[in-house]
């Protein structure tokens, strides 16, 4: 049984990572779909059974369905994100009783069929239940967004850890190149724009040119060891 209970208004950090460590996210159709479920599943209404039968989604913009008559109602404000091969981060704002927990199963479920289906697999595709965590610090939660925004870094440049990166311009370059985020969007970059609500991290952060400027000085003088308690992994 999970040992948080979450709260509205609260941020929390939650991550799964698939089972085995196995790849989750193999094309660019499982990653377009998993973030067009992060927008789908955010909202009260259940999702439509046919939407989910579409081929290939490539839009930039995850889209209401044309169908739709009603408002969304959202349950979470979600900050931020990044998928990468066999896991995911979120940094989520609860807003609705229980938003947190019926989007994560909504979203869970929601992708565990659609792969299984797609692959021919059967059975749990997730680490067991999501682990998620409370930022109650402002000083962990100024670093949490370059966090999860930095973790492609992990593909190309993994010394980033370690402080050790040689050329940072390169591996700026490399996260402005990387579709699979939120950062784009917060940079200025539209990408994916409607998954996304950045109101709060945009006022935080003082927009997208500052939040650039002082994603490189983040990458330059972090200390991992300031948020090892919220990273989850």
């Amino acid at each position: 049984m999970r040992n948080i209970r979450f709260v509205n208004e609260g941020i929390y950090h939650v991550y799964n990572r698939s089972v085995e460590k196995r790849e989750i996210f193999v094309d660019d159709q499982d990653r377009f779909r998993f973030i067009h479920d992060l927008f789908e599943f955010n909202d009260e209404a259940p999702a439509v059974n046919f939407y989910y039968k579409r081929p290939l989604i490539q839009s930039y913009e995850a889209k209401p369905r044309k169908i739709e008559q009603q408002k969304r109602k959202l349950l979470v404000e979600i900050l931020a994100f990044v998928v990468m091969p066999n896991h995911f981060h979120l940094l989520l704002r609860q807003i609705k009783e229980n938003g947190i927990s019926n989007f994560m199963h909504k979203l869970g479920t929601g992708y565990a069929m659609y792969f299984n289906q797609k692959y021919e697999r059967a059975g749990s595709l997730f680490q067991g239940t999501y682990k998620a965590i409370l930022v109650n610090q402002e000083a962990h939660f100024i670093h949490l967004p370059y966090y999860i925004h930095f973790n492609p870094l992990d593909l190309k440049f993994p010394e980033w850890r370690d402080r050790e990166i040689k050329n940072y311009k390169q591996a700026m370059k490399f996260l402005e190149n990387y579709r699979w985020s939120s950062f784009l969007d917060y940079i200025g970059k539209k990408n994916f724009p409607s998954v996304t609500q950045r109101e709060f991290l945009n006022e935080f952060f003082e927009g997208p040119e500052n939040y650039k400027k002082d994603a490189m000085k983040w990458l330059k003088e972090m200390d991992l060891e300031e948020i090892e308690d919220f990273t989850l992994e």
